[in-house]
């Protein structure tokens, strides 16, 4: 851990006035405070940003006569309905804040507490919002468990291309299939060829699934023509959310050659209300995974000393699935991996570097994904098309022996992710949660 990078908002023994934040376990600790887009049910009031503290949420901009400086400049941004303009302030603005609500919210501070409660509300009282305007989309392919997981489907004696060691693969998705957890997400149309047919058919996708993974969001933008250095890369980011890249599996199978995927990507892609900064997830920074012996070292453009140290991210990623069956019983979600951040093969430094590396720019509210995040091992499989080896050995529901090999309408899929690191306090990242609906009748008119 490198020790420039805390500071006394990630002391362990930092308590808030906040009851609930103090409770074992809770994922927003005075440590977290993590960034929402919300509005109070019942008023009449614009939605507006938010900081989470237990089991409550603070309305920032409310709280900006009690600050002064750079803190209170970032304050009145929260104004907005989206974060982007605090985001654009950049990494000074957003330390400032932070420091201030952290001194505010704490255990000794009594000054400004009834001006502060009355800004307080519960988060079982409110709506939570598309906490970012996403002005572009790109989706990773990071983890090489996963690569050489989906690639050992079908290139059994070469899973992974020769470029996946020298380059962090990725593509171009769709910005506005960018939608908020417990927005509905509607089974896709599209052209579908089963080996045994000599011609595709139009028709609902039937190989319906999620994806593990991590939003990174850019805050500070980048200038054209003005890559990013890696030890520079991370100036740019705000924050991370929880991120599921809902797939259709037959219709990327049919369309992904010769440029990728399309539409069996751009239908939808779900992520988290909540936005965890990067100064929160100081504490559980670390060296990135060992590389296996005779992999190629990074490009010197992609490499730096500092991040190889200090560039991964030790979050623990699970995902659960409760199907229609077991809400109409009352029955719990079942857990069908966990995975972590920590594993995979690229930075995130990496990634924005390489993202920039041809003089393209970066913009504030831009979305990166990570990539599914898988293990090494059979418990931290990221996605049903590894979990069921393509949908060859379907996965069985305990609590109502349902068979899996793919999503079915109705099917409910969570994300949960916590970081947790010995000798500091645990952080949650909340969940992103959505609901799989069945296609419409009839995609046209």
């Amino acid at each position: 851990m490198n020790a420039q990078l805390l500071n006394a908002t990630h002391d362990p023994a930092l308590r808030s006035w906040v009851e609930s934040a103090n409770h074992s376990g809770a994922d927003f600790p005075i440590q977290n405070l993590p960034f929402a887009v919300f509005s109070v049910r019942g008023e009449r009031a614009s939605a507006r940003c938010g900081v989470g503290i237990g089991k409550r949420i603070l309305d920032v901009a409310a709280c900006a006569p009690l600050l002064s400086g750079l803190a209170a400049e970032a304050a009145q941004a929260c104004a907005a309905a989206t974060l982007n303009p605090l985001m654009a302030l950049g990494t000074a603005h957003a330390s400032a804040l932070r420091s201030e609500l952290s001194r505010l919210l704490s255990a000794g501070q009594t000054m400004h507490r009834d001006a502060l409660a009355q800004a307080l509300h519960p988060l079982s009282g409110v709506d939570l919002h598309l906490p970012v305007k996403v002005g572009g989309y790109t989706d990773f392919f990071a983890s090489v468990h996963h690569a050489s997981n989906a690639g050992r489907l079908f290139r059994p004696d070469a899973p992974l291309l020769p470029n996946y060691k020298y380059v962090p693969v990725a593509y171009s998705g769709r910005a506005n299939s960018v939608r908020v957890g417990g927005a509905s997400v509607q089974r896709p149309w599209g052209q579908l060829k089963a080996a045994e047919q000599s011609a595709p058919v139009f028709a609902p996708a039937q190989r319906l699934d999620y994806e593990v993974e991590l939003g990174m969001y850019i805050g500070a933008p980048s200038q054209a023509g003005r890559p990013l250095a890696v030890d520079h890369a991370w100036q740019h980011v705000f924050g991370f959310s929880l991120l599921n890249d809902w797939s259709a599996r037959d219709i990327q199978a049919w369309e992904y050659q010769p440029l990728g995927p399309f539409l069996a990507k751009s239908f939808a892609t779900s992520v988290a209300p909540w936005v965890v900064t990067t100064q929160a997830l100081a504490p559980f920074r670390q060296a990135m995974a060992q590389r296996d012996a005779g992999d190629p070292a990074p490009l010197p453009h992609l490499f730096d000393a500092a991040d190889q140290a200090l560039g991964g991210v030790s979050v623990d990623i699970e995902a659960w699935l409760r199907s229609a069956r077991m809400r109409e019983q009352a029955l719990p979600a079942q857990r069908l991996s966990r995975s972590n951040a920590a594993t995979l093969y690229w930075s995130f430094a990496q990634m924005l570097t390489h993202h920039t590396s041809n003089g393209s720019a970066l913009d504030t509210g831009d979305l990166l994904g990570s990539g599914t995040i898988s293990g090494g091992s059979a418990d931290a499989l990221g996605s049903l098309l590894e979990l069921t080896r393509g949908g060859a050995e379907p996965l069985t529901l305990a609590a109502t022996q349902e068979q899996r090999r793919f999503l079915h309408d109705g099917d409910e899929v969570s994300l949960r992710a916590r970081s947790e690191r010995t000798g500091f306090v645990g952080i949650g990242w909340g969940d992103c949660t959505a609901t799989l609906g069945a296609a419409t009748a009839t995609p046209l008119g």
